[in-house]
Protein backbone atom coordinates (compact mmCIF):
# COMPACT_ATOMS: atom_id res chain seq x y z
CA UNK A 1 0.00 0.00 0.00
CA UNK A 2 1.23 3.49 -0.43
CA UNK A 3 0.82 7.01 0.34
CA UNK A 4 1.58 10.54 0.31
CA UNK A 5 2.39 12.36 2.94
CA UNK A 6 2.29 16.43 3.17
CA UNK A 7 5.81 16.69 2.12
CA UNK A 8 5.34 14.46 -0.88
CA UNK A 9 7.27 11.46 0.31
CA UNK A 10 5.99 7.82 -0.73
CA UNK A 11 5.24 5.83 1.92
CA UNK A 12 5.09 2.37 2.02
CA UNK A 13 4.29 -0.09 4.71
CA UNK A 14 6.44 -2.97 5.78
CA UNK A 15 6.20 -6.36 7.22
CA UNK A 16 5.24 -5.55 10.74
CA UNK A 17 2.52 -2.56 9.55
CA UNK A 18 5.35 0.27 10.15
CA UNK A 19 5.30 3.12 7.48
CA UNK A 20 8.39 3.58 6.04
CA UNK A 21 9.58 5.95 2.88
CA UNK A 22 9.73 4.28 -0.55
CA UNK A 23 12.82 6.32 -1.23
CA UNK A 24 14.67 5.25 2.43
CA UNK A 25 18.18 4.01 1.70
CA UNK A 26 19.88 1.95 4.53
CA UNK A 27 23.28 3.95 5.97
CA UNK A 28 25.97 1.35 5.82
CA UNK A 29 29.03 1.66 8.19
CA UNK A 30 32.25 3.33 6.44
CA UNK A 31 34.89 0.73 5.02
CA UNK A 32 37.53 0.06 7.29
CA UNK A 33 34.50 -0.45 10.26
CA UNK A 34 33.99 -3.29 7.95
CA UNK A 35 37.36 -4.06 7.74
CA UNK A 36 38.08 -4.17 11.28
CA UNK A 37 34.80 -6.17 11.34
CA UNK A 38 35.68 -8.78 8.97
CA UNK A 39 39.44 -8.88 10.98
CA UNK A 40 38.02 -9.37 14.41
CA UNK A 41 35.26 -11.95 13.24
CA UNK A 42 37.88 -13.81 11.47
CA UNK A 43 40.49 -13.45 14.48
CA UNK A 44 37.97 -14.98 17.04
CA UNK A 45 37.75 -17.67 14.50
CA UNK A 46 40.94 -18.58 13.97
CA UNK A 47 41.45 -18.59 18.17
CA UNK A 48 38.33 -20.68 17.99
CA UNK A 49 39.54 -23.34 15.85
CA UNK A 50 43.51 -23.35 17.39
CA UNK A 51 41.30 -24.55 20.92
CA UNK A 52 39.23 -26.94 18.82
CA UNK A 53 42.55 -28.05 18.00
CA UNK A 54 44.09 -28.31 21.63
CA UNK A 55 41.15 -30.07 23.40
CA UNK A 56 41.13 -32.70 20.41
CA UNK A 57 44.70 -33.32 21.11
CA UNK A 58 44.47 -33.13 24.80
CA UNK A 59 41.66 -35.92 25.11
CA UNK A 60 43.63 -38.04 22.32
CA UNK A 61 47.24 -38.05 24.03
CA UNK A 62 45.85 -37.28 28.10
CA UNK A 63 42.49 -39.08 28.36
CA UNK A 64 44.40 -41.97 31.21
CA UNK A 65 41.78 -44.51 30.01
CA UNK A 66 43.64 -45.77 26.44
CA UNK A 67 40.78 -47.32 25.10
CA UNK A 68 38.51 -44.52 25.35
CA UNK A 69 40.82 -42.04 23.61
CA UNK A 70 39.59 -42.38 20.57
CA UNK A 71 36.25 -43.11 20.41
CA UNK A 72 35.74 -39.42 22.95
CA UNK A 73 38.43 -37.59 20.23
CA UNK A 74 35.75 -38.68 17.92
CA UNK A 75 32.41 -37.91 19.77
CA UNK A 76 34.15 -34.54 20.39
CA UNK A 77 34.88 -33.73 16.35
CA UNK A 78 31.63 -35.21 15.51
CA UNK A 79 30.02 -32.74 18.08
CA UNK A 80 31.83 -29.38 17.13
CA UNK A 81 30.29 -30.58 13.46
CA UNK A 82 27.23 -30.58 14.34
CA UNK A 83 27.41 -27.24 15.80
CA UNK A 84 28.81 -25.26 13.03
CA UNK A 85 25.84 -27.41 10.28
CA UNK A 86 23.10 -26.46 13.04
CA UNK A 87 24.14 -23.07 13.29
CA UNK A 88 26.75 -21.98 10.50
CA UNK A 89 28.76 -19.39 11.06
CA UNK A 90 26.53 -17.61 14.34
CA UNK A 91 27.01 -16.33 17.28
CA UNK A 92 25.84 -19.31 18.75
CA UNK A 93 28.49 -21.49 17.62
CA UNK A 94 30.85 -19.76 18.89
CA UNK A 95 29.21 -19.92 22.48
CA UNK A 96 28.91 -23.67 22.08
CA UNK A 97 32.07 -24.42 20.57
CA UNK A 98 34.06 -22.35 23.56
CA UNK A 99 31.88 -23.92 25.80
CA UNK A 100 32.52 -27.67 24.60
CA UNK A 101 36.24 -26.00 24.20
CA UNK A 102 35.92 -25.28 28.50
CA UNK A 103 34.54 -28.54 29.32
CA UNK A 104 37.67 -30.28 28.31
CA UNK A 105 40.16 -28.08 29.43
CA UNK A 106 38.14 -28.33 32.94
CA UNK A 107 38.68 -31.64 32.66
CA UNK A 108 42.01 -31.90 32.06
CA UNK A 109 43.06 -29.55 35.12
CA UNK A 110 42.13 -31.91 37.13
CA UNK A 111 44.87 -33.99 35.95
CA UNK A 112 47.28 -34.41 39.56
CA UNK A 113 50.51 -35.15 38.92
CA UNK A 114 52.43 -37.94 41.33
CA UNK A 115 55.53 -38.76 42.31
CA UNK A 116 54.79 -42.25 42.90
CA UNK A 117 54.97 -45.04 40.24
CA UNK A 118 57.72 -46.36 37.87
CA UNK A 119 60.16 -44.02 36.69
CA UNK A 120 63.33 -44.68 34.46
CA UNK A 121 65.72 -45.68 36.91
CA UNK A 122 68.12 -41.99 36.18
CA UNK A 123 64.93 -39.95 37.56
CA UNK A 124 63.69 -43.01 40.07
CA UNK A 125 64.04 -40.19 43.11
CA UNK A 126 63.38 -36.60 43.91
CA UNK A 127 66.28 -35.19 45.36
CA UNK A 128 65.80 -32.81 49.01
CA UNK A 129 67.58 -31.03 51.31
CA UNK A 130 67.76 -30.65 54.99
CA UNK A 131 69.31 -27.34 56.68
CA UNK A 132 70.62 -27.08 59.38
CA UNK A 133 72.62 -23.93 60.40
CA UNK A 134 75.23 -23.61 57.57
CA UNK A 135 75.14 -27.69 57.50
CA UNK A 136 72.85 -28.56 54.29
CA UNK A 137 72.23 -32.06 53.42
CA UNK A 138 71.37 -33.33 49.86
CA UNK A 139 69.09 -35.95 50.05
CA UNK A 140 69.17 -38.42 46.21
CA UNK A 141 71.79 -36.52 45.19
CA UNK A 142 72.90 -37.95 41.54
CA UNK A 143 76.21 -39.43 40.98
CA UNK A 144 75.48 -42.16 37.92
CA UNK A 145 78.91 -44.56 36.85
CA UNK A 146 78.29 -44.28 33.25
CA UNK A 147 79.40 -47.21 30.89
CA UNK A 148 77.32 -45.79 28.06
CA UNK A 149 74.50 -42.98 27.59
CA UNK A 150 71.64 -45.25 28.86
CA UNK A 151 73.75 -47.88 30.88
CA UNK A 152 74.49 -46.60 34.48
CA UNK A 153 74.65 -47.70 38.18
CA UNK A 154 75.27 -46.35 41.55
CA UNK A 155 73.26 -43.34 40.95
CA UNK A 156 72.05 -41.93 44.79
CA UNK A 157 73.56 -40.48 47.43
CA UNK A 158 73.08 -37.93 50.28
CA UNK A 159 76.05 -35.50 50.40
CA UNK A 160 76.66 -32.62 53.65
CA UNK A 161 78.32 -29.02 52.73
CA UNK A 162 78.84 -25.93 54.44
CA UNK A 163 76.91 -22.97 53.32
CA UNK A 164 79.68 -20.86 54.51
CA UNK A 165 81.85 -22.55 51.58
CA UNK A 166 79.37 -21.28 49.22
CA UNK A 167 82.02 -19.28 46.45
CA UNK A 168 80.58 -19.07 43.21
CA UNK A 169 77.75 -19.80 40.69
CA UNK A 170 78.53 -21.05 36.79
CA UNK A 171 76.10 -21.05 33.90
CA UNK A 172 76.34 -24.21 31.51
CA UNK A 173 74.73 -24.78 28.00
CA UNK A 174 74.07 -27.55 26.28
CA UNK A 175 73.44 -27.46 22.63
CA UNK A 176 72.50 -30.18 20.33
CA UNK A 177 72.36 -28.23 17.09
CA UNK A 178 69.69 -26.54 17.13
CA UNK A 179 69.43 -22.30 17.12
CA UNK A 180 66.30 -21.94 19.07
CA UNK A 181 66.96 -24.27 21.73
CA UNK A 182 69.63 -25.38 24.01
CA UNK A 183 69.57 -26.67 27.92
CA UNK A 184 71.29 -25.11 30.77
CA UNK A 185 72.50 -26.16 33.78
CA UNK A 186 73.66 -24.13 37.01
CA UNK A 187 76.09 -25.49 39.29
CA UNK A 188 77.49 -24.22 42.54
CA UNK A 189 80.97 -24.23 44.36
CA UNK A 190 81.19 -24.94 47.45
CA UNK A 191 85.30 -24.63 48.87
CA UNK A 192 87.87 -25.39 46.68
CA UNK A 193 86.89 -27.50 44.12
CA UNK A 194 83.29 -29.35 45.15
CA UNK A 195 80.75 -28.60 42.89
CA UNK A 196 76.84 -29.43 42.97
CA UNK A 197 75.13 -28.89 39.74
CA UNK A 198 71.04 -28.57 39.10
CA UNK A 199 69.50 -29.56 36.08
CA UNK A 200 65.59 -28.61 35.86
CA UNK A 201 63.79 -31.44 33.25
CA UNK A 202 61.23 -33.45 32.42
CA UNK A 203 60.69 -36.74 33.93
CA UNK A 204 60.21 -39.78 32.17
CA UNK A 205 57.73 -43.02 32.94
CA UNK A 206 59.44 -46.44 31.01
CA UNK A 207 59.09 -45.98 27.63
CA UNK A 208 58.78 -42.22 27.46
CA UNK A 209 61.13 -39.76 25.64
CA UNK A 210 61.53 -36.32 24.79
CA UNK A 211 58.80 -34.90 22.68
CA UNK A 212 57.86 -31.42 22.39
CA UNK A 213 54.37 -31.93 21.53
CA UNK A 214 53.78 -34.23 24.26
CA UNK A 215 55.81 -31.61 26.32
CA UNK A 216 52.77 -29.09 25.96
CA UNK A 217 50.26 -31.94 27.72
CA UNK A 218 50.53 -33.57 30.74
CA UNK A 219 52.48 -36.35 29.98
CA UNK A 220 55.69 -35.65 31.86
CA UNK A 221 56.20 -35.33 35.34
CA UNK A 222 59.28 -32.09 36.32
CA UNK A 223 62.40 -32.87 38.23
CA UNK A 224 65.05 -30.88 39.82
CA UNK A 225 68.23 -33.35 39.32
CA UNK A 226 70.84 -32.02 41.57
CA UNK A 227 74.01 -34.16 40.91
CA UNK A 228 77.74 -34.17 40.52
CA UNK A 229 79.48 -32.37 37.49
CA UNK A 230 81.05 -35.66 36.87
CA UNK A 231 77.20 -36.82 35.76
CA UNK A 232 75.13 -34.25 35.14
CA UNK A 233 78.65 -32.23 32.72
CA UNK A 234 80.07 -35.39 31.52
CA UNK A 235 77.10 -37.16 30.52
CA UNK A 236 76.86 -34.75 27.85
CA UNK A 237 80.02 -34.49 26.80
CA UNK A 238 81.40 -37.68 26.81
CA UNK A 239 78.06 -40.02 26.29
CA UNK A 240 75.81 -38.32 24.53
CA UNK A 241 76.15 -37.50 20.91
CA UNK A 242 75.95 -34.74 19.01
CA UNK A 243 75.71 -32.31 22.48
CA UNK A 244 77.99 -29.07 22.57
CA UNK A 245 78.45 -27.75 26.15
CA UNK A 246 79.53 -24.14 26.81
CA UNK A 247 80.95 -23.00 30.60
CA UNK A 248 80.63 -19.92 32.07
CA UNK A 249 81.36 -18.03 35.34
CA UNK A 250 78.06 -16.31 36.35
CA UNK A 251 78.92 -12.32 37.73
CA UNK A 252 77.10 -12.86 41.23
CA UNK A 253 78.39 -11.19 44.45
CA UNK A 254 78.43 -13.67 47.60
CA UNK A 255 74.97 -12.36 48.67
CA UNK A 256 73.39 -13.15 45.10
CA UNK A 257 74.92 -16.50 44.96
CA UNK A 258 73.67 -17.45 47.90
CA UNK A 259 70.38 -16.19 47.29
CA UNK A 260 70.25 -17.95 43.79
CA UNK A 261 71.61 -21.31 45.40
CA UNK A 262 68.01 -20.87 48.32
CA UNK A 263 66.37 -20.27 45.08
CA UNK A 264 66.64 -23.67 43.52
CA UNK A 265 67.13 -25.41 46.94
CA UNK A 266 63.36 -23.84 47.71
CA UNK A 267 61.94 -25.17 44.97
CA UNK A 268 63.54 -28.29 45.14
CA UNK A 269 61.96 -29.31 48.29
CA UNK A 270 58.59 -27.76 47.33
CA UNK A 271 58.93 -30.02 44.48
CA UNK A 272 59.66 -33.11 46.64
CA UNK A 273 56.12 -32.76 48.57
CA UNK A 274 54.03 -31.36 45.87
CA UNK A 275 54.84 -32.74 42.32
CA UNK A 276 54.58 -30.39 38.88
CA UNK A 277 54.01 -31.32 35.57
CA UNK A 278 56.30 -30.36 33.47
CA UNK A 279 55.67 -28.09 30.13
CA UNK A 280 57.36 -27.16 27.43
CA UNK A 281 56.14 -22.94 28.02
CA UNK A 282 55.34 -22.33 31.43
CA UNK A 283 57.32 -25.41 33.68
CA UNK A 284 60.57 -25.77 31.11
CA UNK A 285 64.23 -26.01 32.03
CA UNK A 286 64.68 -22.59 31.80
CA UNK A 287 61.01 -20.55 32.48
CA UNK A 288 60.24 -22.62 35.69
CA UNK A 289 62.68 -20.29 37.52
CA UNK A 290 62.68 -17.16 35.34
CA UNK A 291 61.04 -14.61 37.81
CA UNK A 292 62.03 -16.16 40.96
CA UNK A 293 65.57 -15.57 39.93
CA UNK A 294 65.12 -12.47 38.62
CA UNK A 295 63.57 -11.21 41.97
CA UNK A 296 66.71 -12.20 43.82
CA UNK A 297 69.10 -10.97 40.86
CA UNK A 298 70.80 -7.54 41.31
CA UNK A 299 69.59 -5.18 38.87
CA UNK A 300 66.58 -7.30 37.73
CA UNK A 301 66.11 -7.18 34.27
CA UNK A 302 62.73 -7.83 32.11
CA UNK A 303 61.32 -10.84 30.75
CA UNK A 304 62.51 -12.01 27.25
CA UNK A 305 61.05 -14.28 24.46
CA UNK A 306 65.14 -15.69 24.53
CA UNK A 307 64.09 -17.39 28.02
CA UNK A 308 61.20 -19.17 26.19
CA UNK A 309 63.43 -19.48 22.47
CA UNK A 310 66.47 -20.59 24.29
CA UNK A 311 69.01 -21.06 22.43
CA UNK A 312 71.13 -17.94 22.31
CA UNK A 313 70.20 -17.23 26.30
CA UNK A 314 74.33 -17.56 27.18
CA UNK A 315 73.78 -14.09 24.77
CA UNK A 316 71.10 -12.65 26.38
CA UNK A 317 73.25 -13.40 29.97
CA UNK A 318 76.55 -11.74 28.39
CA UNK A 319 74.81 -8.24 27.10
CA UNK A 320 73.38 -8.02 30.68
CA UNK A 321 76.27 -8.17 32.34
CA UNK A 322 75.84 -11.57 34.14
CA UNK A 323 78.40 -13.51 33.01
CA UNK A 324 82.05 -12.78 33.49
CA UNK A 325 83.84 -11.47 30.36
CA UNK A 326 87.34 -11.19 31.01
CA UNK A 327 86.38 -8.29 28.56
CA UNK A 328 86.46 -10.13 25.74
CA UNK A 329 83.09 -9.91 23.01
CA UNK A 330 80.42 -12.64 23.10
CA UNK A 331 81.78 -14.46 20.26
CA UNK A 332 85.46 -15.12 21.74
CA UNK A 333 84.11 -15.78 24.69
CA UNK A 334 81.78 -18.38 24.16
CA UNK A 335 84.54 -20.01 21.97
CA UNK A 336 86.72 -20.19 25.21
CA UNK A 337 83.95 -21.70 27.23
CA UNK A 338 83.35 -24.74 25.04
CA UNK A 339 84.38 -27.86 27.19
CA UNK A 340 83.96 -30.99 25.32
CA UNK A 341 87.90 -31.51 24.22
CA UNK A 342 88.97 -30.70 27.57
CA UNK A 343 85.85 -33.04 29.53
CA UNK A 344 86.83 -36.28 27.04
CA UNK A 345 90.59 -35.83 28.17
CA UNK A 346 89.15 -35.33 32.02
CA UNK A 347 86.56 -38.28 31.56
CA UNK A 348 87.45 -40.68 34.80
CA UNK A 349 89.39 -38.13 36.84
CA UNK A 350 88.18 -37.07 40.58
CA UNK A 351 89.20 -33.90 39.50
CA UNK A 352 86.91 -33.69 36.45
CA UNK A 353 85.26 -30.28 37.38
CA UNK A 354 89.08 -28.61 38.03
CA UNK A 355 90.39 -30.04 34.85
CA UNK A 356 87.87 -28.44 32.75
CA UNK A 357 87.99 -25.39 34.62
CA UNK A 358 91.55 -24.69 34.30
CA UNK A 359 92.62 -21.67 32.25
CA UNK A 360 89.15 -20.69 31.27
CA UNK A 361 87.56 -17.13 31.91
CA UNK A 362 86.61 -16.16 35.15
CA UNK A 363 88.47 -19.09 36.53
Amino acid sequence: MRARTAKGFQMSTDRKGDRVPLNHRPVHPPAWVRVLRAIGITAIWIVLALLVLWATAALYIDFRIASLRVPLTVIYILAIIAILIKFKMSRWSVILCLASFVCVLLWWLTLKPSNSGAWQPDADRTAWTEIDGDRITIHNLRNCDYRTETEYSNCWSDRTLDLSQLRAVDFFLTNWGLSFASHPIVSFQFGDNTHIAFSIEARYRPGQSYSTILGTFRQFGLIFVVADERDLIRLRTNYRKDEEVYMYRINADPKVTRAIFYTYVDYLNKLHKNPEWYNEVTRNCTTTLDRQLTAVTANPQPWSYQYLINGSIDHLLYNRGRLVTGGLPFAELKQRAHINEVAHTANQSPDFSALIRAGRVGY
